[in-house]
This record gives structure tokens, sequence and C-alpha cells, in this order.
């Protein structure tokens, strides 16, 4: 069952109130909107710049701890409270950094590793007061300062390339359209992997804190220390994160500014899985909310629309676009408009970014981060006449 609520969004600003630059709609939907929920209350025109500072000073990084002696015999040792609840697999990379991701997966697949005197595997989750048997460990050779191989060198760069923001705890990549976050069938290269040449003199890698599908491209989040992947994803969980996309969508929704709230599930074929809109109590079918505002129209015929997604759900905006009748643009998987011609000197790839991410540091303070365009959505801006400075509505969406 699904529900495409017509009640605008939040109120506007009036051109009075409007941050000095930002430009009001052209197409104003009528009638007032109630106020939203967004603490502060005062929209900001969303800019442009490659980089944004994020809006807190952060204070100093804590002192890491002391390294623990690998154990050269067989220990016990039991889980602790900040322990509870974590991987087998975690749990020994916090314990011994700079063990290798191979040896814990020896030794968990051997059985050398016990809870509670029982074999245990790598995803398992421990629990605090559990007894864990550790097998004599061993420490992989570390590379010494400047050993990057040249590819891994060229990997590094890349990464600083694509980097809006970073910290000692937190790393902000633009991420391209056509590089998957992680592996998969058919793909030889991906974030996770790029990551590799990040570790640190311990032997942590950053850890990925949530997922951009393919080709979309824009602001993906990356904790580079295990404290900050806890709070960040946390934040995710609890949704204290926001994250605004920008898309351009075939026609003009109507009204201009709604909330689209169905149930999706995966539904899979022999040559590709897709998410469909399920009903309530369906098998695999999850609860899905967006909101969405037309920022700016090109001749009726295609939107420039801002999306705010309350749920994290595979292909959510995706979805939705295509069950309100205005599939992305450039979408292969959704895009189903029959008789629908791609307008001359746009590419037809997909048109959406991950454009602003906004979240609470963890040790303070609030990252704020936009991505620009890529590419081949500046091109499609530009040939529309379409202003990317523009006030961007969404802004005043609710957070739930």
């Amino acid at each position: 069952m699904s529900r495409r609520d017509r009640k605008p969004l939040a109120k506007s600003r009036s051109s009075g109130d409007r941050p000095r630059g930002a430009t009001p709609f052209r197409d104003k939907p009528s009638g007032d909107r109630p106020q939203g929920k967004r603490p502060g209350g005062k929209p900001a025109r969303v800019a442009e710049p490659r980089r944004e500072k994020p809006a807190a000073v952060f204070v100093e990084p804590e002192k890491a701890k002391a390294e623990v002696p690998l154990p050269t015999k067989v220990e016990t040792v039991v889980v602790t409270a900040d322990e509870n609840n974590m991987r087998v697999d975690r749990f020994l990379e916090a314990r011994f950094p700079g063990l290798s991701f191979s040896h814990i997966q020896r030794i968990v697949r051997k059985g050398e590793l016990r809870v509670n005197g029982k074999r245990a595997d790598s995803k398992d989750r421990l629990e605090e007061g559990q007894s864990v048997r550790i097998p004599p460990l061993r420490l992989d050779a570390p590379k010494g300062a400047g050993a990057l191989s040249e590819a891994a060198t060229k990997t590094l760069q890349a990464l600083k390339e694509m980097t809006l923001y970073e910290d000692a705890d937190v790393l902000v990549l633009n991420k391209p359209a056509g590089l998957a976050v992680q592996g998969g069938s058919g793909i030889t290269r991906n974030v996770d992997q790029m990551l590799e040449v990040m570790r640190d003199a311990k032997g942590q890698k950053p850890r990925l804190v949530h997922r951009l599908d393919r080709e979309t491209s824009g602001c993906l989040l990356v904790a580079k220390t295990r404290f900050a992947a806890t709070a960040l994803t946390g934040s995710f969980r609890h949704r204290s994160a926001r994250k605004i996309y920008w898309a351009l969508v075939a026609g003009v929704p109507k009204p201009k500014q709604g909330r689209i709230s169905t149930y999706l599930a995966k539904e899979e074929s022999e040559e590709d899985s897709i998410m469909r809109v399920a009903k309530h109590g369906d098998e695999g079918a999850s609860h899905a909310v967006t909101y969405y505002a037309v920022v700016e129209t090109s001749a009726q015929k295609l939107a420039w629309v801002s999306l705010k997604p309350v749920t994290g759900r595979t292909h959510q905006l995706r979805a939705h676009m295509a069950h309100i009748d205005h599939a992305i643009v450039g979408d292969p998987k959704y895009f189903n408009k029959e008789n629908w011609d791609l307008p001359g000197g746009l590419q037809n790839r997909l048109h959406l970014l991950a454009r602003r991410i906004v979240i609470p540091h963890p040790r303070g303070g609030v990252i704020d981060v936009s991505a620009p365009l890529p590419p081949h959505m500046l091109q499609s801006w530009n040939l529309l006449g379409l202003e990317h400075d523009r006030f961007d509505p969404i802004e005043n969406a609710p957070e739930e």
C-alpha cells in the first residue's frame, strides 16, 4: 500500500527573509505551508564551492591507547562492556591492532578462537562477560614509510582528489558516478578497496559508514577510527544525520512539495534486482519515506528536484520518483516512461547527486559538507539554464 501525501512542506521564507543573494521560486507553490521542524529554523542558500568547512571547531582527537602485546601462548580474555555486541573480527582488530585480516579469518576458520568454549564465526556478536580463548598470534611485518607501490600511490592520490573534508576521525569523499562503493560481481575497483592504502600505523583501515549506488555521485562518509565509526553509525540509526540529494526528473511533480510514503521490497530476477512498491506485511517489505521539493523547471518537460530521504532503503529515491511517475533522468533500472525522448545534449546517465550531508561530529560540533554537480549533471544544468546556486526549499522539510 502506498501513500503520497499531497500536503506541502514547511513554510518558506518571504523574499525579505531569504538569505542574501538567494533566488526566489519561479513557480512558487500556492497556499501557506506549516512550519518545519528543523532546529534553528534558518534555511541557508546551498552554494557550489568544492570544499566547505565544518560548522564547528572540533576538539583534538583523544590519544591512542597503548598497544597491547600479542599473546605468545593461549590466553583467555573477558568481553568488557565497551566491547558488548562487537563482532568477533572487530573485537580482534580492536584488541590487537596490526593483525592482518587474513590472519584473523584463518584462526577463526580453524576454530582456534573460541567463545565460552564454543567455535565462533567472525561475524558472531560478543556479549559482555563472555570468555574468549585467543591462540598465539602473529603480527605481519608492517610496511615501512614510503613503501607504497606505484599503484597504491596513485590510489592514494585519487582519494585525495575526491576529498571534500578530512580530519583525524572523519573523511567525506566526493564519489564520482560509475565508481562502486563496495566490491561485487564484475566490479574490479571500488572505494572500500581503495581505502586499503589508508591503513594507519596500527593497521586500522577507514570504514564506510553508509553506501551510495554505483552511478550516484556525491558525498560519501567514511570513518577513520573505530570510535568515529560507532558514533557516525549511531547518528544514522537514530536519524540525526541529514542527507540531501539533487535529481533531474521527467515532468514536473504536483504538488511541487510533498511526501512519498510506501513499503519497498526487493524483486529478484535472473538478470537483475530492483526495489518494487509493496504492501505492508509483504515478505521483505520495509517502510520508506522521502520528502521532495521542486527547485526549478525546464519547459514543464523536466524538473530539478531536491530530495530528503528519512529512511535509507536500497534505491529508495529512484524507486520513489518512478512510483510517482517522475523517474530520474538516465536511470537504467527505474526509468519506464514510454515515448519519452531525452532532450538534445543531455547525457543518458543517472542524474542523481548526494548533494549534502549534515551530521554530528563524533567529538562535538557538526559536519556540514556539500558536493558539486558531477560533469554530466553540470552540463545538463547549463544546457537547460538551471541555476545551481538557487535557494533549496528542501531545507525546511520535516525530519520524520
